[in-house]
């Protein structure tokens, strides 16, 4: 049989595709990439994870001179913002990872295709760009085409009125009111951008709770300190009817306490993403789909055809951008007859309100729900000297330990920069680490990481300073 095109095609190149991509060319594999759109980096780094935290940063800036300086005795006068130069920076930061990912294409020597990808066959893929196409052969096949928004019937995604994450990161100018649909990480971060700018943001939830994702305990604690920064809520409440006008929205809400009606000049869905999987053929391959529309895979992330294999926001799990790129990493090993092992247990999530919450491990719902008897340990960051250096006092950290083993098995933090003190309990659940040893683990002072021992201690009751 003569040899094919390519070792390993990928279908996108997002997260998961394009360190999937680079690592199969590392491992020795003559590697295409596939991406349906002109950019590299996929929803993430284009409309997605990057320029939402790229304005998350110029906002919260914003917020912290307007609130919180004083104390510290600074002054100043007119204070104020430009919109246009923020969105600017947002799109230059997206563009410089995108050449990065270009480069690194090139660098690895990869071969880089533009256009929409659909399986012939589990070795054949025709590319489609406007009028023309061509096919091309791969010996093993990684798809990696993410998740896109889901819209409500009631609310067909317009970006002019009704929005996605994608047009609500695309504005261009501050909206005077903006209901959110959805309590979880993408409305809650959208709603930040724009009510620290001054917009009136109101956030819908069908739950009982926002950041339902994370620790019980710790969304709770959230609620009132974004309700504090002014966002509004209606928890256990739901969309019954919409009227689009053509400058305004009006929303028709069931809430426990009352019928309501919202009107507003842009609403953004946030009610969660659905595997991209149209137009790829894989029903004519026998690829089967879960009944939530999630690519159904095997421990090696194979589906029924062996050698196409499936990552990312493909497949059932949490949609996180880490997540996708260890498995991308882990499916070209696999092709090169490597044996690599994810611990998901050890997979991060984290909301970048302000503060950030971070989670890792079990919450202390699912622990309980296993039946596990805990050891569970809480420290404020009021008693943190370094919070209180800095003047932010808001949030905890929260461990949980099993108390047969020993072991961490989750670290939940509310607070400033839990995107970067969730690490220690990544590293320390990554490597089984007894509750004991990171109690006992030196940590600098004054620190915010320090909380994270202390509540180590007090899980065991021998807390120092609380």
């Amino acid at each position: 049989m003569p040899k094919r095109q390519y070792d390993v095609a990928v279908i996108g190149s997002g997260p998961g595709g394009y360190v999937a991509a680079i690592r199969s060319a590392q491992l020795g594999l003559k590697t295409v990439c596939i991406e349906k759109s002109p950019t590299l980096g996929g929803t993430c780094l284009n409309i997605g994870c990057i320029p939402s935290k790229a304005l998350l940063q110029s906002s919260e800036l914003y917020h912290v001179l307007k609130h919180e300086v004083q104390e510290h005795g600074i002054q100043f006068d007119h204070l104020g913002y430009n919109f246009q130069q923020m969105m600017g920076r947002k799109s230059q930061i997206v563009e410089s990872h995108v050449k990065g990912i270009a480069m690194l294409f090139k660098q690895h020597k990869i071969v880089r295709k533009e256009g929409l990808a659909r399986l012939n066959s589990p070795n054949l893929i025709e590319i489609t760009q406007g009028t023309e196409s061509e096919l091309l052969d791969a010996d093993s096949i990684i798809l990696a085409t993410g998740a896109h928004c889901i819209s409500l019937p009631a609310l067909p995604i317009d970006e002019r009125l009704v929005l996605s994450s994608t047009g609500a990161l695309s504005l261009n100018k501050i909206p005077k009111k903006l209901l959110v649909i959805g309590g979880g990480a993408i409305g809650l971060e959208m709603a930040s951008i724009y009510s620290r700018l001054g917009t009136d943001v109101t956030i819908v939830e069908m739950l009982d709770r926002i950041a339902p994702a994370m620790d019980n305990s710790i969304g709770r604690l959230l609620l009132p300190i974004l309700k504090k920064q002014g966002i509004k809520f209606h928890l256990n409440s739901k969309v019954e009817k919409a009227e689009i006008g053509k400058e305004e929205v009006t929303l028709s809400i069931h809430s426990p306490e009352k019928k309501l009606s919202l009107t507003a000049d842009a609403v953004l869905v946030a009610i969660g993403r659905k595997p991209l999987t149209t137009g790829l053929g894989l029903e004519n391959l026998g690829i089967q789909l879960s009944p939530k529309g999630f690519v159904v895979v095997n421990d090696s992330f194979q589906t029924y055809q062996d050698n196409i294999y499936a990552i990312g926001d493909l497949i059932e799990g949490p949609m996180l951008a880490h997540r996708a790129s260890d498995e991308g990493v882990a499916v070209a090993e696999i092709i090169a007859g490597q044996s690599p092992q994810i611990n998901y247990m050890a997979i991060p999530n984290i909301i970048y309100t302000y503060p950030e919450v971070a989670s890792v491990g079990f919450t202390e719902e699912e622990a309980r729900e296993l039946g596990l008897d805990l050891q569970v340990g809480v420290c404020s960051f009021k008693a943190n000297p370094r919070a209180r250096c800095i003047g932010n006092t808001d949030g905890v950290v929260k461990v949980i330990g099993d108390e047969k083993s020993g072991r961490l098995i989750g670290l939940h933090v509310l607070g400033l920069h839990a995107s970067e003190l969730i690490g220690e309990g990544v590293v320390a659940i990554q490597n089984q680490m007894l509750l004991k040893d990171l109690g006992r683990t030196s940590h600098g002072h004054p620190t915010l990481s320090e909380a994270i021992k202390e509540a180590a201690l007090a899980a065991q009751g021998c807390a120092i300073n609380l």
